[in-house]
């Protein structure tokens, strides 16, 4: 008999995990994800990518600003679930919603917990230099990111590996996850490994204001926050009254007073070692290597960058 599931996520993140349980053959009986938002440069209303994969295979679709409400905590209910899939909704679930499924409420997370719980596990791990990370396939309670484990997949981060790149990685990695053990799942044949006390840490919401850079950090760090934060928020610096965007750097061997420029390649000092910005942006024009904007810009090396 086919299983009764639901689908909660919202970013493209989670569309290759909803489009598993398209293709399974089991019945998708409702699809939640966040409401449509203002998007792009004119603003429009715009479906989340899980709500448009969701509404052109038909499934009802639900869009409700809170589950802490009775009302729609019986509205879930009455979906007499198999149990539910969880990747990147953006609401919390309150225990009645964690509870209504047969089999619970599953999540698929974006690292290899107890390491990076929380908002932004993917960008974390490369800014913090970890060789790799991975998905789990976890049991979801009250806590943050705390339930058990039913199974994991490893990717590795490598000197290239930017947010955007791991992030297409993990959410392929997730989707496979789902299709090997949804079956173990729903009949609960599946064994949930509590998570180890030791190791705990967590991935603070990425803001803003993290992108502009500090000199005085190591080249190394701002390399790795660089990849960290492609796309979002990047990094940026001020020079000759523009705000600069940064693209693409590598750490190199040269050294002098933290924020100097050291030469024609656009090589600037950092705390640690100097960083050579290999592609970066000027406001409202297109791209360009870090040696051609330096030639436009007519700044000598001994110039001294701010944040």
């Amino acid at each position: 008999m086919p299983l009764r599931l639901a689908f909660m996520g919202t970013p493209e993140f989670a569309v290759p995990a909803l489009q598993v349980l398209l293709r399974s053959g089991h019945e998708v009986v409702a699809v939640y994800t966040q409401a449509p938002k203002p998007k792009g440069r004119g603003h429009q209303v715009q479906p989340s990518p899980v709500h448009q994969v969701a509404a052109q295979a038909g499934v009802p679709v639900f869009t409700p600003k809170t589950l802490r409400d009775a009302a729609e905590q019986e509205k879930f209910a009455a979906l007499n679930l198999d149990l539910a899939i969880v990747a990147a909704y953006g609401l919390i679930l309150p225990k009645p919603i964690l509870d209504a499924p047969r089999a619970g409420c599953v999540n698929l997370h974006g690292s290899l917990l107890p390491r990076w719980r929380g908002a932004a596990p993917i960008q974390r791990a490369i800014e913090a230099g970890d060789t790799h990370t991975g998905i789990c396939l976890m049991a979801m309670e009250e806590g943050l990111d705390t339930g058990g484990v039913f199974a994991h997949t490893v990717l590795p981060i490598t000197p290239q590996t930017t947010a955007a790149t791991l992030h297409d990685a993990m959410a392929a990695a997730g989707a496979t996850l789902l299709a090997d053990h949804l079956e173990a799942l729903a009949a609960r044949k599946l064994p949930c490994i509590a998570q180890p006390i030791e190791g705990v840490t967590y991935a603070k919401k990425l803001e803003k204001a993290e992108s502009l850079i500090d000199w005085a950090d190591p080249a190394v760090v701002l390399e790795r926050r660089l990849r960290a934060f492609t796309p979002w928020p990047g990094l940026q610096f001020t020079l000759g009254g523009e705000q600069i965007k940064l693209l693409q750097a590598e750490v190199v061997t040269q050294s002098g007073p933290p924020g100097t420029l050291l030469d024609d390649q656009f090589t600037i000092a950092c705390g640690e070692g100097a960083l050579r910005l290999t592609l970066v942006q000027r406001p409202g024009r297109s791209a360009v290597a870090g040696a051609a904007c330096l030639r436009g810009l007519s700044i000598t090396p001994g110039t001294m960058l701010a944040a």
